[in-house]
């Protein structure tokens, strides 16, 4: 079966004829700058393109564009979708919400000289008899799931997602084993529960994942194909994956339950001490190593998914989760739009490049999650307006000294090492990360 796809073709400009295709769920920085790609030529017919000019988020047949409250503004079907004021800043400028659009087949989006044309091919069959409906309830959902096909769960079960679990976990996943206790937390990827397992009274933390799109056969196979290479990690800082599963357009994973809750919760933007904090990262970085060896990269590491059971020890949760829903497509868009992710402790790597999943990523994003821990801030400065992936794009982290310096200058050192991300990562294993902040001062 022939699949979606989101198809660039420059009309008009120094690239006329070339042609950028996109058939699987990715990102596109369209600028002169040598990291975007489509990169337009930096000369004169094109000073009124920024270095990093707007954002295309691709999810095919799906596709958004996003200016970066650039001065001169990106237009669309030859309407101005985003610029700045003349004599306002970058920053005063993103701190306006733009508007983002979504780019439907033979929309025309104009940088400077160079028109792009829009062409998107949909998977679905042009006739069809099937009228899809909601896995759960059965309404017709043909206005919600577009041109897309598989299982959906429409809005309108969507809206009570405690009565859809309760539902389903009672009833026919896994012939009613679980029983859920209480709501622990929710976050973009779905909720998580405190369950019971009903035949052993073992406690489980279990998590409820929605698609935003219709999950098709393809892409759920895609991501369990994924998850299962992480159920196989055993190391006393991972937190291992018991059941993983999809059931009714839904799916569902239950892991151990760790009831010290997640660095984010038990450290609330203040300051920690350095010696309570190294013992932390350097558990973290031992579950780290252990998946590595293995092949498996998280890519999403953030104080949310770095746990605590009872005891203190540290257990890494979610391998490679959000990143292996999103790359499936089944997260919808998730760059743009109001419920978008924040690359606060995510490396220039990553932003680049949607698809990168080498370690040493990981490796920068718990030394992201140390110095959050020990300054309460994130290493890239955030706070002045602008827009989030265009800070990954530009600037580089703090000086841990700049934001506590009480800090011991040896481990802020290493701390500002594995920070770096210009041209390549400080640290590019967890292994050399742990060696320098174990070995500092000596």
């Amino acid at each position: 079966m022939a699949t979606a796809s989101v198809t660039l073709t420059v009309t008009q400009g120094p690239l006329d004829g070339r042609s950028f295709r996109y058939d699987e769920r990715t990102t596109a920085f369209l600028g002169r700058a040598r990291d975007c790609n489509p990169q337009l030529p930096d000369d004169d017919d094109h000073r009124t393109v920024s270095r990093h000019h707007c954002l295309l988020d691709i999810n095919p047949p799906d596709v958004r564009i996003r200016d970066f409250g650039s001065l001169n503004g990106t237009y669309l079907n030859g309407l101005r979708i985003g610029r700045r004021e003349r004599g306002e800043s970058a920053e005063q400028a993103a701190a306006r919400a733009f508007p983002e659009h979504d780019l439907e087949d033979g929309d025309e989006v104009r940088l400077g000289d160079t028109v792009f044309k829009v062409g998107i091919h949909t998977a679905k069959p042009q006739q069809t008899l099937v009228v899809p409906r909601c896995v759960h309830c059965g309404v017709d959902v043909g206005g919600e799931v577009g041109d897309r096909t598989g299982d959906y769960v429409c809005a309108n079960c969507r809206s009570d997602p405690d009565e859809l679990a309760r539902e389903y976990v009672a009833g026919s996943w896994r012939a009613g084993r679980y029983e859920i206790v209480q709501l622990l937390g929710e976050g973009g990827m779905g909720r998580v529960y405190l369950a019971r397992d009903i035949d052993t009274g073992e406690l489980v933390a279990l998590k409820m994942m929605l698609p935003e799109v219709a999950a098709d056969p393809h892409a759920r196979a895609q991501f369990m194909r994924e998850i299962s290479v992480s159920q196989a990690l055993e190391h006393p800082n991972i937190a291992r994956t018991r059941d993983a599963d999809s059931y009714g357009g839904v799916f569902f994973f239950t892991s151990e339950y760790c009831a010290g809750g997640s660095l984010a919760e038990r450290y609330r933007k203040r300051p920690v001490p350095v010696d309570e904090a190294l013992p932390l990262i350097l558990q973290a970085l031992d579950g780290l190593e252990h998946a590595h060896a293995r092949g498996v990269v998280h890519r999403d590491l953030t104080p949310h998914n770095i746990l605590l059971t009872a005891d203190g020890t540290v257990k890494l949760a979610d391998f490679g989760l959000a990143k292996a829903f999103d790359l499936a497509g089944l997260s919808g868009l998730t760059r743009t739009g109001t419920a978008a992710g924040k690359p606060y402790f995510m490396p220039y790597q990553q932003v680049v490049n949607f698809r990168y999943v080498r370690p040493e990523v990981d490796v920068w994003s718990l030394a992201a999650c140390l110095y959050h821990l020990l300054t309460g801030v994130y290493p890239r400065d955030f706070d002045g307006g602008r827009d989030p992936w265009q800070v990954v794009l530009q600037t580089v982290a703090v000086p841990l000294l700049q934001r506590r310096p009480d800090v011991p200058r040896d481990l802020a050192l290493v701390v500002d090492t594995a920070l770096q991300d210009r041209p390549a990562i400080g640290y590019p294993t967890a292994a050399e990360f742990r060696n320098a902040l174990l070995m500092r001062g000596m």
